[in-house]
């Protein structure tokens, strides 16, 4: 464990090299995320500059949320959005927090042992809508250099449970002249606000407007130091001056009576503000709606981070989906450390989701009775009314024994009513005690209901997804046939989360003694009717293929049937006939991916195949097949498009890789390398497809040795590339 002070020291490096590294970059703002160690997480660490409010609900961000520094982290590369609108049609949800124009740049804190994170830029005033070569430089080599602060430490840094803000310590600007003071001294009232809106120059004509002195303003955010600018509104309008870089102009009550005329003139150093008195015979404007205050964030941040939190629950597939949710992005929107997300089952409270408790507390409480007095759950859930409670010793006064077994401070158990009925019970709680403003209950209370909502669909997708998967896994084979000579390993791995059940499939089948048929093919779409139909693809060809007719006529007989089915659905496929006792294979496609195929003396190649086409269009197709050398030693693979096919990569170099690897790969033993090539596929945060793949090897005759302890370009000649035709 590293010493406070160790931390204390790595911790104002970080912020000295983040400070000047948005100083020689000339942003308006930086933070530095660092990925935790228990699970892939990016956590906010410190930052600086103006807005800084609205980072601090994105305390933590998990690898697949989709957002610049987590683009930048997977990818390993410079994220840059150049203007607002990009920000939008990239990251519509995280543009609805961020609604001002401004340019982001997060680049991957990538060091000589691990990734450590990622550093995050923001441009708040005009800036061309690409960077330059300069620009990108000066970039890299702050990351460079943060990385190296990252590399060289003597611990690992340690995560603060609260981002530290990092000065920024930008040149001074020259100091007003008398003259100067005592012109501003004379304006009916004037003060002047940073970036991040301290006030740093009031007048005592303005302090007397505002109802203060100049002591009680100074250095104070004004919308936290007079009561009566704490309506988001108002900070909004500083925000719209600082971002956009025009002037705003207001009017605002001062109780009881006073109405007060603002204009904000902003530059590159922050507001100048200019403050008069509305004269008694004018007619005051509407005075602005109230809204959320300014309760461990500041108001507008809280604002628009419930905007970008109803998007995010409306996207929520799965149940886990919800759950991460919760922990990641409505903690830390308020200031909370501990979740539980309860759900009914048959009388009883069943758990789904915690965090930040000890695994003990949680069995202990799971499936407790409805009714049960160790928790506020049941009558929360029986009245749909919220319970708050700010100590520990208010909720002791009803359930005596819970706040022992819980081990917080404060608490807020929020009912998921949807359609009437009771859902779940979401519970938030704190280290500390915390009191709940009546505005944090209702805006509690209101996003509740939107996780209830969430949360139900998200249980139907879950158990429709659990029918469809045990469907598929139901109709793919689960025991490879013995062949005598040939060696065989399957894998079938499912898209990422929040995909629906795919039509991969995959089947070998022993004809006799020397010969066998090896198939892999892909239906269309992600659904129950996809797998179905899947299982009748595969019983079809099964049924062809022990009829003796070449692979060919296998693929057109299966067509024409599929076409009987009038399906919406299409089919690839791939379909090898394979004659050991002759050391020979022949192949068919039906618009499927072709095989790689691995040499006994060790080189790759991607056979030629006629592609065909996709079964069940037209029921009159024929098809073509391709004969191939298949001798002792020999190793074929068969896959579908997930194992090579990424966002925003050619499929052709992703199948020559897939060669590569094989090349490399040490023989004979066909389920290791299985293994190996599914974690390289699934290395990737997520997925959108799922992934069959089918080894074939015919066993190495006596005297074989393994390919990978012989020198290439000796014994075996030149090694293939394994690139396509």
């Amino acid at each position: 464990m590293s010493r406070p002070a160790d931390d204390a020291s790595h911790g104002m490096l970080l912020d000295e090299e983040l400070g000047a590294a948005v100083r020689r970059t000339g942003a308006s703002g930086g933070a530095v995320y660092l990925l935790t160690r228990q699970e892939p997480v990016l956590a906010l660490v410190t930052l600086c500059g103006p807005l800084l409010e609205f980072a601090l609900p994105w305390r933590r961000l998990p690898l697949d949320t989709p957002a610049p520094i987590t683009d930048a982290v997977r990818e390993n590369s410079l994220v840059w959005i150049g203007r607002q609108e990009a920000l939008a049609r990239r990251y519509p949800r995280l543009a609805a927090a961020f609604p001002h124009e401004l340019s982001v740049a997060a680049v991957p804190l990538t060091g000589a042992r691990r990734r450590w994170g990622a550093l995050l830029l923001i441009w708040l005033d005009e800036h061309p809508p690409e960077l330059t070569r300069r620009e990108r430089t000066t970039i890299t080599a702050s990351a460079r250099r943060l990385t190296r602060a990252l590399d060289d430490a003597a611990q690992l840094p340690v995560i603060p449970e609260q981002p530290r803000i990092a000065p920024l310590d930008r040149p001074q600007a020259a100091q007003p002249s008398l003259a100067a003071i005592d012109f501003a001294e004379r304006l009916p009232g004037a003060l002047a606000l940073d970036l991040e809106g301290h006030i740093t120059f009031v007048t005592a004509r303005a302090a007397d407007l505002l109802g203060r002195s100049p002591d009680q303003l100074l250095g104070t955010l004004p919308w936290q130091s007079l009561p009566w600018l704490d309506d988001p509104i108002y900070e909004d309008h500083y925000r719209t001056a600082v971002a956009t870089r025009e002037p705003v102009s207001y009017s605002v009550l001062r109780p009881p009576d006073q109405w007060l005329a603002m204009q904000l003139h902003p530059d590159a150093s922050g507001i100048s503000a200019l403050i008069t008195p509305v004269g008694a015979g004018q007619t005051p404007p509407a005075t602005p709606s109230r809204s959320l205050p300014a309760s461990g964030i500041a108001g507008v941040g809280r604002l628009y981070q419930l905007i970008h939190l109803a998007a995010a629950l409306t996207e929520t597939v799965g149940v886990q989906d919800v759950v991460d949710l919760i922990a990641d992005q409505v903690l830390p929107a308020f200031g909370a450390q501990g979740m539980v997300l309860n759900t009914l089952d048959a009388g009883r409270l069943k758990i789904i989701g915690y965090r930040d408790y000890d695994p003990r507390r949680i069995e202990m409480l799971d499936g407790l009775h409805l009714e049960s007095d160790l928790t506020p759950v049941g009558h929360v859930l029986a009245s749909g009314t919220p319970a708050f409670f700010c100590a520990p010793e208010e909720m002791a006064r009803d359930y005596p024994q819970a706040p022992a077994i819980s081990g917080k401070q404060a608490w807020a158990f929020l009912p998921l009513i949807t359609s009437g009925q009771p859902v779940g019970c979401c519970v938030l709680s704190y280290r500390h005690p915390h009191t709940f403003t009546a505005d944090e209950r209702a805006t509690l209370t209101s996003l509740a209901a939107l996780i209830a909502q969430a949360l139900d669909r998200a249980r139907l997708y879950d158990a429709k997804h659990s029918l469809a998967h045990s469907l598929q896994q139901a109709l793919l084979p689960h025991i490879m046939p013995v062949i005598p000579g040939l060696t065989a390993a399957a894998r079938y791995l499912p898209a990422s989360h929040g995909m629906d059940v795919g039509g991969d499939f995959y089947d070998l089948i022993r004809l006799d003694d020397s010969t066998a048929v090896a198939v892999i093919g892909d239906v269309e779409g992600h659904s129950v009717t996809a797998a179905a139909l899947m299982g009748q693809v595969r019983t079809a060809v099964h049924s062809h293929a022990t009829t003796g007719v070449p692979p060919e006529e296998v693929l057109a007989r299966t067509s024409r049937v599929l076409a009987d089915f009038e399906s919406d659905l299409f089919v690839s496929c791939l379909y090898v006939h394979i004659n050991l006792a002759r050391g020979r294979a022949r192949l068919a496609s039906a618009g499927h991916l072709p095989p790689v195929l691995r040499h006994p003396q060790g080189h790759t190649e991607v056979p030629g195949i006629p592609p065909g086409l996709l079964m069940g269009i037209d029921p009159t197709t024929t098809y073509e097949s391709t004969e191939i050398s298949m001798p002792p030693g020999t190793l074929l693979a068969l896959f579908t498009d997930g194992l090579v096919e990424k966002p925003g990569t050619d499929i052709t170099d992703n199948i020559d890789n897939l060669a590569t690897r094989l090349l490399h790969a040490p023989n004979p033993d066909v389920d290791a390398l299985a293994d190996s090539l599914i974690r390289h596929a699934t290395q990737a945060v997520s997925r959108d497809d799922d992934i069959a793949l089918l080894l074939i090897a015919t066993d190495p005759a006596d005297g074989d040795h393994d390919h990978a302890d012989t020198p290439s370009g000796q014994e075996y000649g030149k090694v293939g590339d394994g690139r396509l035709p």
